[in-house]
């Protein structure tokens, strides 16, 4: 590579490695053979390897937002919107599904309390992105319930698709539309 690589080449490297090898045995210095540099052009934008899932997982979130900003969203009712935009972020982590579910297992073992602590962080980030994006407006008590019920279904969706992964996009999508579609929040969607 004649010029330093980029955060997204960097990123794209890692990931195509991670296909082959897995995350666990992915090591920033394979990365850094990969694209033909040293270590330090890869610490200039990663400093850790969870950076690389950060940085993945930042990706997925562009998808929504700019998935959020397409014009036929805006005519679709509460619950369509949060289903086409949650769908969006799931499809731009789907050429990775599997070391998708390898990162999140890397981040869950027991020694890694400090990666769990910032994966609570993203799962709200994102959430909240998934709200804004579907622009959401509850506020107060309605938005706590709110935000703690699209945590549930955001949640359950991602563990489903990770585990899932031959499953059709009609199921996944019918799976989204029945949790937002449950109880309280289905009350909250309509407001």
């Amino acid at each position: 590579m004649a010029r330093a690589p980029s955060a997204q080449q960097i990123l794209d490297s890692a990931l195509h490695l991670a296909d082959t090898c897995g995350w666990e045995r992915l090591h920033l210095f394979d990365v850094a053979n990969d694209l033909g540099v040293g270590l330090d052009a890869i610490a200039k934008h990663f400093a850790q390897k969870d950076d690389l899932v950060e940085a993945w997982f930042d990706r997925a979130d562009k998808a929504l937002l700019v998935r959020g900003e397409a014009s036929d969203l805006a005519a679709l009712s509460p619950e369509k919107r949060l289903e086409e935009l949650l769908i969006a972020w799931l499809k731009s982590l789907g050429g990775h599904r599997a070391v998708t579910g390898q990162m999140l297992l890397y981040k869950l073992e027991p020694g890694h309390i400090h990666l769990q602590v910032l994966g609570v962080l993203r799962i709200s980030r994102t959430v909240q992105w998934w709200r804004e994006a579907a622009r959401r407006e509850t506020l107060h008590l309605s938005r706590i319930i709110e935000e703690g019920l699209l945590t549930t279904a955001y949640l359950r969706t991602f563990i489903h698709w990770l585990r899932h992964p031959q499953e059709d996009d009609a199921d996944l999508r019918a799976l989204l539309r029945r949790q937002l579609r449950c109880g309280p929040l289905a009350l909250l969607l309509r407001e």
